[in-house]
């Protein structure tokens, strides 16, 4: 039973491949009290598994340390390779805060956790997004570049100081990133080319950073068992970049290379005013309201 605080934490780990030692580490996220386990989702490609649950924040706050001591133990990023950036066995862990729990409390539950965590495991930490201290790590690609070959060096840098833990790597587990934030929503759209210069060429321009969409991440990624690509992208505000937009943008730039869009994929789960915008801009509704939906009405 979950009280009337919910948090919603998506932590990512650097396993994808391994459907043993998957189960293994979501096993510490089922059957608690204060929390449910609402998603899990695995790729062999991105050699990575995206988890979503809700709970009281102390009741979170227990199960994502316990979920980062097994999965800590059981991957050892020397002998991980997959298509996705990572640095750490647990390579991120947001919290967001859903219903009676401001920013500022997921914010000090992200920082909690995330100092608990070090001690335990002897991890390297760094906030992120909300939680960030330092502005320049609120990004957390830039945290993230270099991923876990590369954090030795970066991490003796003394503007690469972690805010928690040692400043060197974990062996085997590298370092984490903990924070809060909005609710993101891990959209991925399928090209019919198996050129990743193509999906590269297409995820630079649809991202921000690119001169792209103001609230979008973008990368190429090899889906080798289809042998297509994919731009894989992280939508980190939804209500202000819709879905849609970069569905179109992308649309416009494989144009160009004579590449077509053949699917897309939302990873984990997303609020449904996502889906909801989408609908609307394809269907051409106009003047509707989300009172409009049945279960909506249900819910209240």
């Amino acid at each position: 039973m979950i009280g009337n605080k919910i948090v919603q934490c998506v932590p990512n780990f650097s396993e994808g491949r391994d459907s043993e030692k998957i189960e293994k580490i979501i096993d510490t996220l089922r059957g608690r009290d204060g929390v449910k386990l609402l998603d899990y989702s695995s790729d062999k490609d991105h050699n990575r598994t995206v988890v979503t649950l809700v709970g009281e924040p102390s009741a979170l706050k227990e199960t994502i340390l316990a979920f980062m001591a097994v999965a800590v133990e059981n991957i050892d990023l020397r002998e991980h390779k997959g298509q996705h950036p990572r640095m750490g066995a647990v390579d991120v862990v947001p919290f967001i805060p859903i219903k009676n729990v401001t920013m500022d409390e997921a914010i000090l539950l992200s920082r909690e956790v995330a100092e608990e965590a070090s001690a335990r495991f002897n991890l390297p930490i760094f906030l992120y997004e909300k939680s960030a201290v330092n502005p320049s790590r609120e990004n957390l690609a830039v945290i993230r570049k270099g991923e876990f070959e590369g954090m030795e060096d970066k991490l003796k840098l003394e503007e690469w100081k972690p805010d928690f833990g040692p400043a060197a790597p974990h062996k085997t587990a590298g370092v984490t990133a903990v924070g809060a934030r909005m609710p993101l929503v891990a959209f991925n759209v399928n090209l019919d080319t198996p050129n990743l210069q193509i999906a590269d060429a297409i995820a630079k321009k649809v991202r921000h950073v690119g001169g792209g969409l103001r609230f979008c991440k973008a990368m190429g990624v090899t889906l080798e068992e289809r042998n297509i690509t994919q731009v894989s992208m992280n939508m980190t505000d939804y209500t202000k970049t819709a879905l849609y937009r970069s569905f179109e943008l992308i649309k416009i730039e494989a144009r160009r290379y004579g590449v077509s869009v053949v699917g897309s994929e939302i990873v984990g789960m997303l609020p449904m005013q996502a889906l909801i915008d989408c609908a609307e801009y394809y269907l051409g509704i106009e003047n509707f309201s989300s009172d409009q939906i049945l279960e909506n009405k249900l819910m209240e």
